[in-house]
């Protein structure tokens, strides 16, 4: 295990060298192969996040729904869309479909959602207001600085109208190892 001093000289090299410390992807929006809308689905019929990304609650990654689960609603509802044919034939075919990525963090970043959904961070505060938008966009920088200054101010303690986070316990949640191990 590095030290906290070595650990801080072999991240700010690589950030030197342009290893993920140079500005992000924010406001990519690629195009998919099937045409999705959350505005749709988490906004009119306000189906939550977690009925679809149920591996946020279990496990460090949120992950795109296997195509059986929009099958769930979509045996009975406009089973006859064009969108909605493409994910019944990669059902039937069990082909996944080939959703391109975006969000990702550096190699040198830890991130869990389980953690998150478990402080009641809700999904908008780094996703942006999903429920409004067709295409899924990275919304947030997702910078170091941008999670930490969110870590500072206790966000879900704040949104629900408590105090802040108690310094100590902001202590820990800035300490490198909570990101970086």
């Amino acid at each position: 295990m590095l030290s906290r001093e070595r650990f801080a000289a072999v991240l700010a090299m690589g950030c030197m060298l342009g290893s993920g410390c140079e500005p992000t992807n924010q406001g990519y929006a690629p195009e998919q192969p099937i045409k999705y809308s959350h505005a749709v689905h988490a906004g009119a019929l306000e189906i939550p996040c977690q009925y679809c990304h149920y591996g946020a609650e279990r496990g460090r990654h949120a992950g795109i729904p296997p195509a059986q689960i929009c099958m769930n609603c979509h045996v009975k509802a406009v089973p006859e869309h064009p969108e909605v044919q493409k994910v019944k034939l990669a059902v039937e075919t069990a082909q996944p479909i080939a959703w391109v990525r975006v969000h990702r963090l550096p190699d040198h970043a830890y991130f869990d959602h389980r953690a998150h959904v478990a402080a009641k961070v809700e999904c908008q505060r780094c996703h942006g207001p999903v429920e409004s938008t067709g295409r899924v966009t990275q919304w947030a920088p997702l910078t170091m600085g941008w999670c930490l200054d969110c870590h500072r101010q206790g966000a879900p303690a704040q949104a629900e109208g408590h105090a802040a986070v108690p310094a100590a316990q902001a202590n820990r949640l800035t300490d490198c190892v909570i990101c970086h191990h």
